[in-house]
């Protein structure tokens, strides 16, 4: 690690005082510097990038989402259009356009981001932060410092990157993570996955349908770890058909390179020969050149920050959110907690209901859930009673030719209190929205059922779960 005290800080320009810096520009930490400028806070924004935004925004959620659409609508054209009576003739790829068009989504959102802190009055400074004292920190650009800074209030929002394999190390090109595989100049004939989670399965599902053929690789016995596992087994049996091959249970042990051909090495199995790896095994906190120590900033031993419920760190004033301090590694929920942590430095009270977070995997069809699986409540000991309902009985299903999934609502075997949903289905991850909200105000599935949902719609479906709880669904 570099010696914090190489810094010639004469030579630097007067320090400059903020109220507030935060540190980061992704989705906790530009929403927390916005709502801090709304509160009237000095707010100033440290990020490296040129780009506003972190990760998500750049080389994660909206650039995957951009090509999950795209590849869609390329294999929808190729192979789904024919019953509605559309023939596309000869449907052609164009893989530079498509990621052309992904650039082009994520420069604009970007630059929305950066009019955002102009009109806000957020003071964005470009370069690596870095503690120097509790409060105070040298911005570096370039290998020199370039700023000094201290504020009334520091906060964490540096994120999360991807985490790696030993024995599997991305080589830039051929071994690579999300981010590489956002931007691979022409279609793999051959891909291997290596980890059959969110990132694996989305970025595996735009390959395989852009014509490469996907093996993914997963350690477990299962795939999606942490989703519902009747809703996970269901997943599997609609991937398959769609053509993704699993190896379960397979513990990669190396990867290597050779003349554009990669080796993957199993423990105990036959290794796997691809033109590409996606290594896709979850993420880990960013907090590298932070020079957390300097700022007396304590983490556990998987480096996660430590907090406390109002998001304060072991140092005065620092304070950490989103991915960095652990929990689910979701944008929304970085969110949730940066606007939770600046309302209470400013105005004393803020609050995140973690029960009523959702999550969703952008494969087609989505996944979405909000609240335990299954699993978790029987493990807790909490007595619950389910509903299903499948969409091969919903009508809105029918007309768009997405019957595939269901919808599962559990509840409270003696309050009836709503405690989980879980979908698998179409447009999946909007329908959530409602379960999140009945969760978030303590509705019972008894007001679910009672709700009137406009017809034909896919958000039927959740009534229709509701109502089976109380084993009274009236279209299966």
């Amino acid at each position: 690690m570099r010696d914090r005290q190489i810094y010639d800080l004469a030579r630097i320009p007067t320090m400059q005082r903020h109220d507030l810096i935060v540190i980061g520009a992704g989705p906790g930490g530009y929403v927390a510097a916005l709502r801090a400028a709304q509160l009237g806070l000095d707010t100033a924004s440290v990020d490296e990038h040129d780009r506003l935004g972190g990760t998500c925004l750049r080389v994660g959620c909206i650039p995957s989402k951009a090509l999950l659409e795209s590849s869609h609508l390329y294999e929808q054209a190729r192979r789904s259009l024919q019953p509605h009576g559309i023939e596309a003739g000869d449907v052609q790829l164009d893989l530079g356009r498509m990621l052309a068009r992904k650039d082009r989504v994520v420069e604009q959102l970007t630059g929305g981001i950066d009019g955002l802190y102009r009109k806000h009055g957020v003071t964005r400074y470009r370069g690596r932060a870095r503690f120097t004292a509790p409060r105070k920190l040298v911005v570096e650009r370039d290998g020199r410092a370039v700023e000094e800074l201290e504020a009334g209030h520091v906060l964490v929002a540096t994120g999360s990157r991807p985490a790696t394999l030993k024995g599997v190390e991305p080589d830039g090109d051929r071994i690579g993570t999300s981010t590489e595989a956002l931007a691979w100049p022409e279609v793999p004939r051959m891909l291997a996955v290596i980890g059959a989670g969110y990132i694996g399965l989305e970025l595996g599902t735009v390959w395989r349908r852009l014509g490469a053929e996907v093996t993914v690789l997963e350690y477990l016995d299962r795939i999606l770890p942490g989703t519902d596992g009747e809703i996970a087994r269901e997943a599997r049996k609609l991937f398959e058909k769609q053509g993704l091959k699993f190896r379960l249970e397979s513990r990669v042990t190396s990867a290597s390179v050779r003349k554009n051909r990669c080796r993957i090495e199993l423990e105990g199995g036959e290794a796997v020969e691809a033109d590409r790896v996606l290594i896709a095994v979850g993420r880990v906190p960013h907090t590298e050149g932070l020079d957390l120590g300097a700022a007396g900033v304590e983490h556990n031993e998987r480096g996660f920050i430590e907090v406390d419920e109002a998001f304060r760190t072991s140092a005065e004033g620092v304070y950490a959110i989103g991915d960095c301090i652990g929990g689910p590694l979701l944008a929304h929920k970085a969110e949730e907690e940066g606007i939770a942590c600046i309302e209470r430095i400013a105005t004393g009270w803020g609050h995140v209901d973690y029960a009523a977070i959702p999550s969703v995997v952008y494969t087609h069809p989505e996944i979405a859930a909000v609240g335990p699986t299954e699993e978790e409540l029987k493990e807790r000991g909490v007595a619950y009673r389910k509903g299903r309902f499948p969409f091969r009985a919903n009508g809105r299903a029918f007309t768009l030719g997405e019957t595939d999934g269901l919808i599962k609502v559990l509840a409270d075997k003696t309050t009836d209190r709503l405690l989980a949903v879980h979908i698998l289905g179409p447009r999946a991850g909007d329908i959530i929205a409602e379960a999140a909200a009945a969760i978030a105000y303590g509705a019972s599935s008894e007001d679910l059922a009672r709700t009137c949902h406009a017809h034909p719609t896919l958000s039927e479906a959740l009534k229709e779960a509701a109502l089976a709880v109380d084993e009274r669904a009236l279209h299966v």
